[in-house]
């Protein structure tokens, strides 16, 4: 799934620094970094949460000035459409930025976390020698931040900006997903299969409503669903059939789709992935278990399953192509589909 060629982003430089005309990082910058003074780049989706990520931006901008001017030189890139935040992020990582701070929602980060990787393996500073490492953060402000939901996080911006401050981190699993090209895609915190996926691309068509994308997303997967037979293979053994599909979810985190724990006991630094599968589901199964699903109490009701797994790949019986894949929301494709995990490769402000 290649990413569209987009334009580079702007980046605004401290004051102490001059903006080159391609955007990319400056002398006066390496220089600030000689002397210790990190590169933290944060990576912002203005149109977020139907515009309010960018006003929110715009008033916090200060207030993160005043917390981390002194402790790195705060570069603020604005992304102008999709697949640019990936871009950004593999040039800020290219030319040595100590961290690069995804600003937004869930897809916002996905694409951050995207732009850490290339060809399949992390990307690397040109000239910061073989120890240096860009760390990965977050500032949730758009309309799902679901992987914000598994450390408990609030929705205060502020307290994101603290978490930066303090400066702990840990090793983050990614996970990896690869379907019948075997180009790798990476997500963060959930990939799912079928009815789920097929919900979240009708919802990116009504992020206009706010977290309500979800519900109209859902009655338009929903309108001629059928469950499905397919095939998984777990960690690399023989495959199985599991009959009657209704989703296949694969948790690096907890949440999806607004708030729903649908994989409750994923870790996303324990090197694993938690898969839940929801089989032999009808309309009024999720009207009636909907508050487990939210509460992650449904690993106990009939027809739902889970294991852990570092792989796992997943195809149709019958093979016809029309069975959705998404990850962190993102429509991905249909399978076959695998899907694996890479142990702690990503340091995170957490």
């Amino acid at each position: 799934m290649a990413a569209p060629a987009t334009p580079r982003a702007s980046l605004i430089l401290p004051r102490a620094s001059s903006q080159s005309s391609a955007g990319g990082l400056t002398s006066d910058r390496f220089a600030a970094s000689n002397r210790r003074r990190g590169d933290f780049v944060f990576v912002v989706n203005p149109s977020g949460a139907n515009g309010r990520t960018g006003k929110q931006w715009k008033q916090l901008l200060p207030h993160l000035r005043t917390r981390l001017a002194d402790q790195c030189n705060i570069c603020e890139c604005i992304t102008s459409g999709p697949s640019h935040a990936i871009d950004v992020t593999r040039e800020a990582i290219k030319d040595g930025a100590d961290a690069v701070i995804a600003v937004g929602g869930d897809g916002t980060l996905h694409e951050v976390v995207n732009g850490f990787f290339w060809k399949g393996s992390p990307v690397r500073a040109l000239d910061r020698g073989p120890d240096h490492s860009t760390a990965l953060g977050l500032i949730p402000l758009g309309t799902g931040s679901d992987f914000a939901r598994t450390f408990g996080w609030t929705n205060d911006p502020r307290d994101a900006i603290d978490r930066i401050v303090r400066g702990v981190k840990s090793k983050l699993d990614i996970g990896v997903m690869e379907g019948p090209n075997r180009k790798p895609h990476f997500f963060v915190n959930v990939a799912d299969i079928h009815l789920s996926a097929k919900a979240g691309y009708f919802a990116s068509m009504y992020k206009r409503f706010g977290n309500l994308c979800y519900v109209f997303g859902a009655l338009r997967a929903f309108w001629g669903h059928n469950n499905r037979d397919m095939r998984i293979k777990v960690n690399g053994g023989e495959w199985r059939t599991v009959h009657k599909v209704t989703a296949l979810c694969i948790g690096n985190a907890k949440y999806f789709g607004g708030g729903m724990k649908i994989t409750p006991t994923a870790d996303p630094f324990s090197g694993n992935l938690e898969v839940v599968i929801l089989q032999d589901f009808k309309w009024y199964d999720f009207l009636l278990k909907l508050h487990r699903l939210y509460g992650g109490t449904h690993l106990s009701v009939n027809g739902v399953s889970s294991i852990r797994v570092q792989s796992i790949e997943v195809a149709e019986v019958t093979a016809n192509g029309d069975i959705f894949v998404q990850s962190d929301g993102e429509h991905f494709g249909f399978l076959p589909t695998k899907f694996s995990v890479l142990p702690g490769v990503v340091d995170f402000f957490c």
